[in-house]
């Protein structure tokens, strides 16, 4: 069997943007949406693709910051802030957002973006969000042109309508995605699946299906 001829990326070559490959390949990112005040008082709103569950028990979730940006200057300082699902139905004002705004404007101000008082936090979270993850500073790493930032969550606030069986569901979140460049990933496709606790589990026929 011949195989597909590969082009090789070597990321040490000073030609070869790393960031643009990582972020085609690693996909589909959640964005975190986070909401935070600066220590002056002043509200900053701004998408971070580079989000996940960081620990279980206790819960923490992480972003990265590349670069010195509003949203880690004011977690740094004020230590909390809120992550708001990113719906499909706010896509435009979640793009808006990622504008580089003076740290003096708040974005949500300056778009006519609805905040509510959040339930254990100083910042405010977004109305219209399905759901959100009210957070404190747990700790940061700094990695080259990046702040790899970890935090505590201190409570998860999820609209009514959003929940079945009191559990969040992907039809009521629709919850948006970066993939590489300009893209976007819209709310995925669901198919529920068992994972496995044994080999003795495993359906006869389902693996072994990419050989």
């Amino acid at each position: 069997m011949t195989s597909e001829p590969r082009r090789l990326f070597d990321a040490d070559d000073p030609d070869i943007n790393p960031y643009r490959i990582l972020t085609a390949l690693v996909v589909p990112r959640p964005i975190a949406w986070i909401s935070t005040v600066s220590a002056d008082g002043v509200g900053n709103l701004a998408p971070h693709s580079f989000f996940t569950v960081a620990c279980a028990r206790p819960p923490i979730v992480q972003f990265t910051s590349v670069g010195d940006k509003d949203t880690l200057r004011n977690v740094r300082e004020t230590r909390e802030c809120v992550i708001n699902v990113a719906p499909q139905s706010l896509m435009d004002d979640v793009n808006a957002s990622s504008a580089r705004f003076d740290s003096s404007v708040d974005e949500a101000m300056c778009l006519n973006i609805a905040m509510e008082p959040s339930a254990k936090v100083k910042p405010p979270r977004v109305a219209a969000s399905p759901a959100s993850i009210e957070c404190l500073f747990h700790s940061n790493i700094e990695l080259g042109d990046s702040t790899v930032v970890f935090l505590d969550v201190v409570a998860f606030t999820v609209l009514e309508s959003a929940l079945e069986d009191g559990h969040p569901t992907m039809d009521h979140l629709q919850p948006l995605s970066r993939l590489g460049r300009n893209e976007w990933g819209l709310p995925p496709e669901v198919r529920a699946l068992n994972r496995p606790r044994r080999p003795e589990d495993i359906e006869q026929g389902s693996a072994g299906t990419s050989r």
